[in-house]
Order: structure tokens, then sequence, then C-alpha cells
């Protein structure tokens, strides 16, 4: 839901500059907040985190509907602090969730489901949006009954949280036991996080990390810039669509291909990523070089609406702009996750991840809080995913096909019986040391 208010433009308040601020303080919160998450993640478990992580989301849509209503601007903001720190925590209880629980040959499928239902949320949002603004007569701002659909579906997604089980519960598909302990203990995570900032395959991929969400104050300022409420609300539910075909489809098509090995299927999925990131980004040039922000005064207020004839081809590039999207992101969350299967270990580099990706977020909001001319906004975000392929291939060529065999696996079956033993072990004891009546 939080998404798809995003994609709405400005948080469909039609104030830009506001918008940008709350997103540059939630951001650089979430950055702070990413340096410890995973370690919070892993001292709390999935379940408390995820559940802590999911309350900032409604109090930020809430502020958004208070504005909306009554104008209070520094709530606004206040919300994006909180719901920088909550999210962190979020993101880090999924990172490890969808990395770790899976199979090795299927953290591309689970990356494509993940992604397809966080989209679908915001797909499914946007469609509400568009429904309820079209019928209000469109918009300039989006309707306050819009942000009160968002808020009861957040509710119900904070209840789904206690549904998760924690890592020492989950049972992969071949027997094994995700992780044999619940909980991490505090000397543990201020250890491991320090050996977690010194490796060279994590550090090689912070570009990556840093350009992963830089682009979503450009698109969302475009969005708002350009089109009208209803069209902006059209161009959310495509932008969804979008992700969410991307997503699978190189999830399970390319990244979790039966065909290939491991690393070749990292290539491929580095090579079909560049490929798109080339030439969607490029068609967009084509379209930015021929506007600025002050297309509203250059076109006498007049916005685009999805029914003029200029609007053709603008809906197929916000769709191609998050299917993009979502390749870039399941190549760099699935280049992690062949890094390693322990879940405290991937809620580090998932912590790790965020924060980079939201210091890169926060900086993209505050440059586009002081109306950067928007060409310098898609150049900016595109050369910097470009650049960011080079170190990930090096990451890609130190893959391998397993990393079973480098850490500890545990087979329930060998849990139970190793249980077992202890207990027998512990009644013969028992029986010798007690008293003889």
């Amino acid at each position: 839901m939080f998404s798809a208010v995003s994609n709405l433009g400005a948080g469909g308040t039609q104030d830009v500059s506001l918008s940008d601020t709350s997103n540059g303080v939630l951001y650089g919160m979430f950055a702070v907040t990413g340096l410890i998450s995973g370690g919070i993640n892993n001292l709390l478990g999935p379940k408390l985190t995820l559940f802590f992580g999911t309350l900032g989301y409604a109090l930020y849509v809430g502020a958004l509907w208070c504005f909306q209503t009554q104008g209070t601007r520094w709530f606004l903001i206040f919300a994006g602090a909180v719901l920088g720190f909550t999210a962190a925590l979020l993101w880090s209880a999924q990172g490890a969730i969808m990395m770790s629980y899976p199979l090795e040959k299927d953290k591309g499928k689970a990356f494509g489901v993940f992604w397809a239902i966080f989209q679908l949320g915001a797909f499914i949002g946007s469609i509400i949006a568009l429904a309820i603004n079209i019928r209000s007569g469109g918009l300039s701002a989006v309707s306050t009954s819009t942000y009160i659909a968002f808020l009861v579906i957040i509710f119900v997604g904070i209840a789904s949280a206690f549904l998760v089980l924690p890592p020492n519960r989950v049972i992969r598909p071949d027997g094994t036991i995700v992780k044999v302990e619940a909980k991490s203990q505090v000397h543990e995570e201020l250890v491991q996080m320090l050996h977690t900032l010194k490796d060279w395959r994590l550090l090689a991929l912070l570009p990556m990390f840093f350009s992963s969400n830089y682009f979503y104050a450009y698109q969302g300022s475009v969005n708002a810039t350009v089109f009208d409420g209803p069209t902006r609300a059209l161009n959310a539910s495509l932008e969804g669509a979008g992700a969410i075909i991307g997503a699978l489809m190189i999830g399970f098509l390319v990244l979790d291909s039966k065909y290939m090995h491991r690393r070749t299927r990292g290539y491929l999925g580095l090579g079909v990523v560049a490929t798109l990131t080339i030439t969607v980004w490029a068609v967009g040039l084509s379209w930015q070089v021929t506007f600025t922000r002050s297309y509203k005064a250059d076109h006498n207020g007049q916005l685009i609406n999805y029914h003029d004839s200029n609007y053709k081809g603008k809906g197929a590039l916000y769709f191609f702009y998050y299917f993009c999207d979502a390749c870039y992101q399941a190549l760099a969350y699935w280049i992690m996750s062949a890094l390693s299967n322990d879940p405290f270990t991937l809620a580090r580099f998932a912590g790790m991840y965020k924060a980079v990706q939201s210091a890169g977020s926060a900086g993209s909001f505050g440059m586009d809080a002081v109306l950067t001319p928007l060409l310098n906004e898609h150049l900016a975000s595109w050369i910097m995913m470009l650049f960011s392929f080079v170190p990930a291939f090096f990451v890609i060529r130190s893959i391998k096909e397993t990393t079973y065999d480098e850490e500890k696996v545990v087979y329930v079956e060998d849990a139970k019986h190793h249980e077992m033993e202890e207990g027998s072990a512990s009644d013969e004891k028992a029986s010798v040391h007690e008293p003889t009546p």
C-alpha cells in the first residue's frame, strides 16, 4: 500500500516538495537503521520484527490522510522518520526469510513470488485509487477515501505478521532445517556485523545497492509533473503490472533455469538486466528531453490525461520502467542469496542492502526536493545503474554451485534422532543417580 500511494506521485498530495522532504527523512532514517536492523531481526526473531516493522506504514499513510484533510505538514515529516526506522526492520526480516528459507535452486522463484505479492498490493491499491479518482472526476490530489482503503489493508498486514514461523521451525523440501537456533546473541551480532563489513563481495555490490531505488524519486516526480490524478493512478497500476510480470519472468525463467549452472544463470541474469536498463532508459531519455519541470505552465495548466493523444506510449514506458526495476532488484537479491544460506547472515546482508539503498533514495529525494532538472535526475539514475553492473560481474564470478558444503546443514531426521539419544542418555543418568528406596 505504501508503494501504491507513492506511485501516485508525491504520495498523492500534489505537493512534490513536501513529499520529497518526507521521503528524504524517511530514507535517511532507513539508511541509519538498516546498518543494525539485521542484528535486531536475529535477536527478536522474524515474527516480532515484522510486526514492529509494519506499524510505521500505517502511521505514514495516516499522516498523508491528515495532511490532505488538515494540512499538517510537520506530522508527515515525523511519520516519515518513524517509518524509516520500522521499514528497516520489516525489510531485514523479509530479506532473511526470502533468501534463506528456500532451497538454492528456488531462490530466484522465491524472489519472483515475493515481488509479485508485494507489487500486487501496489497494483490493487492503484486500481482502488484509479476507480475512486475517475468517479470523483479527475482530482488534482488523491481522494481521502483512497487513504482509508489503504489503511484497512495495512492493518490486515500488521496482524498477519504473527503467522510467520522462526527459522528453527521451518523445514526445507530436502529435509534440512533452516537454522537450529531460533535467535542470536548480542555479542555474536556485533562480531558478525564487523565480518559482514569486511566481505569484499558485499562491498563490491554497494554501487548496485545504492542505485537500486535511486530512480524512484525521478519517476514519481515525472508522474506528478506531467499527468493528472486519474492518469497517475493508471500509471501506478501499469507499474505494478510491469513489476509483477518482470519479477516472475526473471525469477522462474532466468535465475532458476534448471538447464544451466548457477554461475551461468548469474551471468545470463546480468546480461538480461543490463540490456533492459540500456533499452528502457534510452526510450525514457528520448521523451525526457522534450519537457521540463515547468510542463504545466508551458501547456496552460493542461496535464496529460490517459484519453489524450499525447499519452500514447507513456503508459508503456512506466510499465517497462518497473519491469526493468523488478529484474534489477531480483538480480541483487539473487546474488546475495547465492553467497550464503544462513538466515542470520542473510538478515545482515538484507539490512546492509536496505541501508545503502535507502541512502541512495535519501539522496535522490533530496536532489528532487531542490528542483534539480529532471534530465539531470534521469541521467544520474541511469549512469549509476550502468556502472553497478561492472563490480556485480566480479561478484558473480565468485559464486559457487552450492554453499551447503561450507555451512552447517542439519536434517530434521538427524535432529530428531539426536534429541532422542540425548533424552535416553538423560534418562539413564537420572536412573543411576536416583536414590534407592
